[in-house]
């Protein structure tokens, strides 16, 4: 299993799936629809039934039951675009064999290496087997390993089929990095009770809780004057965006918060006198504190436009997603299952929020409640990503003793 999981996965990683936010195009990349195509043909060789592909590049198969036990229908999802905050064109994944708790080498032209001394992290995978960048570019595990692990599990099912299982759907979606990823998602076609993505991170994360998160895009008007003149008529709008960022909880920002504290998150600010627009994400776990910061930042900025003038400052304020815990906790057996697959392949489950979003944050909402597991990658979206092939092996195993657990229960 080992090795065909490290060429599955580097199959995938060479394809540059980058996504666009700034394309309004589903899938926003042409190289998500290349893997999506990829990975129709390789299912139908495997045997899969019910392939399928829509014209927005969503995947979708079956591996039927083999039993004749009343079991529910179990989704694994993965995504197949790479994140926009390094680049994944030219990805050449290297591979360090027993891993000796050394620094790695990445690129020796560069200077580039991936050191335990800046990532402790790399103690804990003396003798893997693992999968890095050369330095240049992300690794692309987040998230084609699970995709890797996924397309695995299914084989071995397959193979074997003294492990039983009931129906099993998987899908492959694009544009998850930008928040696009549910947007054409059909639920109805999929047609499971509930499904996992196969996303996480380390060995042994189970996650079922994400942020509640808004996005906001606001714009500050100015008035130029020559400086020479601008005596009591020069309005800046750089200033005034200084203020209201100075007006926020310094300390509730990503950089000093942790676990379950949320943040307010300055992405970008550019402008001049005349014009300057601002970008924030607002992120809390609590329903009750997130509607609070989006109030405080509203509140703000009518205080701003009482004090500059009616429409100095403008909000476009939206929500992005909720936390999923609302729609999984009715249905909490799904992740005690996970929990429990875990626990008898020897692995000891992390149950912790997600300080971010999956695809599950929103199909939960969508009707279709989906928590999280592992990969069994580290420092995704950069280039000193890297991954575990020995953890990759056991999160397809946790995939298929879910299958087989959810087959146990039936009646």
């Amino acid at each position: 299993m080992k090795e065909n999981i490290i060429n599955r996965f580097i199959s995938y990683a060479v394809v540059d799936t980058q996504s666009n936010e700034s394309n309004s195009e589903c899938p926003s990349t042409p190289g998500q629809l290349t893997l999506a195509n990829l990975l129709v043909e390789e299912l139908k060789e495997i045997g899969m039934a019910e392939v399928t592909i829509d014209e927005n590049g969503y995947v979708m198969a079956t591996l039927p039951a083999n039993t004749d036990n009343k079991v529910p229908t179990i989704g694994f999802l993965a995504h197949l675009d790479t994140a926009t905050d390094f680049t994944g064109k030219n990805v050449r994944p290297q591979k360090t064999e027993k891993y000796d708790g050394q620094n790695i080498v990445l690129n020796k032209d560069l200077h580039i290496v991936l050191s335990p001394k800046e990532f402790p992290e790399l103690k804990n995978y003396v003798g893997h087997t693992l999968l890095t960048t050369d330095g240049t570019t992300l690794l692309g595990a987040d998230n084609k390993a699970g995709i890797a692990e996924i397309v695995t599990a299914l084989i071995y099912l397959k193979e074997n089929p003294d492990i039983k299982h009931g129906k099993i759907r998987v899908a492959f979606t694009p544009d998850e990095e930008i928040g696009r990823g549910p947007h054409k998602f059909n639920v109805e076609a999929f047609d499971a009770d509930f499904a996992y993505t196969v996303d996480g991170g380390p060995l042994g994360e189970l996650q079922y809780e994400s942020f509640n998160a808004a996005g906001a895009k606001i714009t500050v008007s100015g008035t130029n004057v020559h400086p020479g003149t601008a005596k009591g008529k020069m309005v800046n709008s750089i200033k005034i965006a200084m203020e209201l960022q100075n007006r926020l909880p310094a300390n509730e920002a990503p950089e000093f918060t942790e676990g379950y504290e949320g943040f307010y998150h300055l992405l970008s600010f550019e402008g001049d006198v005349e014009e300057t627009k601002l970008s924030y994400i607002i992120r809390d776990f609590d329903r009750s504190s997130f509607e609070d910061r989006k109030n405080t930042l509203q509140a703000i900025i009518h205080e701003l436009n009482e004090k500059y003038g009616a429409n100095t400052v403008k909000l476009d304020l939206n929500d992005q997603y909720y936390n999923m815990r609302e729609k999984i906790e009715p249905v909490k057996e799904i992740v005690d299952v996970a929990y429990q697959a875990m626990e008898n392949l020897g692995i000891t489950p992390i149950v912790q929020p997600i300080r971010g979003g999956t695809d599950g944050s929103q199909l939960s909402y969508m009707g279709l409640p989906t928590p999280n597991i592992f990969t069994g990658g580290e420092n995704f979206h950069g280039k000193y990503e890297y991954i575990s092939v020995d953890n990759m092996v056991k999160a397809t195993n946790v995939i298929v003793e879910i299958a087989r657990l959810f087959s146990e229960r039936g009646e």
